[in-house]
C-alpha cells in the first residue's frame, strides 16, 4: 500500500475574517477560540459573549473582531478547528494500530468521537457546528455532518487501500447522521457516555458500514 500523506487542515473557515499570517497572531486566535470553548462549557452558547472570551483569553476586544464578525463566526471557527483535530486523531490512530481492519477503523473513528466528547473542552456543546443554528435562522445551508463524512470518509479509504466511491460517500454519511443521533443519546442518558447504548452504536457500525469497506 502506498504511504498515506499526513492529515493537514483544509482552508480556513468561511467564518474567519483575517488568516493569520504572524506566529504571534496565531497565537492569539488559538487563545480565542480556547478562551471560547471553556466558556461554552461554563456558560452555554446562549451566555458566550466576544467580550467575555477577549477577557478570558487575556486580548483587546478589537483583537476578536479582528478575527470574527459575531459570537457565532467565532464558534463556527471551533467548530471547524474541532474538525481538523478529529481527523488528526483519527489518522493518528490509523497509523499506530498494528493491522488495521474494518472493524478497528470503525472503532478508531468512534472512539475518537468519544474521547473529544469527554475530554475537549466546548466540544459536548459544539462539536462541529453552531449550536440551534436552523432553528435561529441562520447557516440554513450549513451542513457539518456532511463535511465530517467528506473527512472521514477520505480518511477510511486512503488507510484501508479502498476506493472513495459515491457508495462508500453515502453509506459513511449514513453512519456519520445515525452516530450523532446515538451517541447524543448515550450522553443524555449518562454524562460519560451511556456504555450499553454505544456499545449499540458500535455494533450498528460494525454491521452496516464494515461490509463496504472492504476491496
Amino acid at each position: 500500500m502506498d504511504p498515506v500523506p499526513q492529515t493537514r487542515p483544509h482552508d480556513a473557515p468561511p467564518a474567519l475574517r483575517r488568516t493569520p499570517v504572524q506566529q504571534r497572531s496565531a497565537e492569539r486566535l488559538v487563545r480565542i477560540l480556547d478562551a471560547c470553548a471553556g466558556l461554552l462549557d461554563e456558560a452555554g452558547y446562549e451566555q458566550l459573549s466576544t467580550r467575555a472570551v477577549a477577557v478570558r483569553a487575556g486580548v483587546p476586544i478589537g483583537s476578536v473582531y479582528r478575527f470574527f464578525d459575531n459570537k457565532r463566526a467565532m464558534v463556527a471557527a471551533l467548530a471547524h478547528r474541532n474538525l481538523d483535530r478529529y481527523a488528526e486523531r483519527i489518522s493518528a490512530r490509523f497509523e499506530r494500530t498494528p493491522v488495521l481492519d474494518e472493524r478497528s477503523a470503525i472503532d478508531g473513528v468512534l472512539d475518537e468521537f468519544l474521547a473529544m466528547k469527554r475530554g475537549v473542552p466546548g466540544f459536548a456543546l459544539v462539536d462541529f457546528g453552531v449550536p440551534a443554528a436552523e432553528e435561529a435562522g441562520e447557516g440554513a445551508a450549513e451542513d457539518p455532518n456532511g463535511k465530517v463524512a467528506e473527512r472521514i470518509c477520505g480518511l477510511l479509504a486512503a488507510h484501508l487501500g479502498r476506493t472513495d466511491d459515491e457508495t462508500l460517500r453515502r453509506k459513511v454519511l449514513v453512519c456519520v447522521e445515525t452516530a450523532d443521533t446515538l451517541v447524543r443519546l448515550a450522553f443524555r442518558a449518562d454524562p460519560a457516555g451511556d456504555p450499553a447504548l454505544i456499545d449499540e452504536t458500535r455494533q450498528l457500525l460494525h454491521a452496516y458500514l464494515a461490509p463496504s469497506l472492504t476491496g
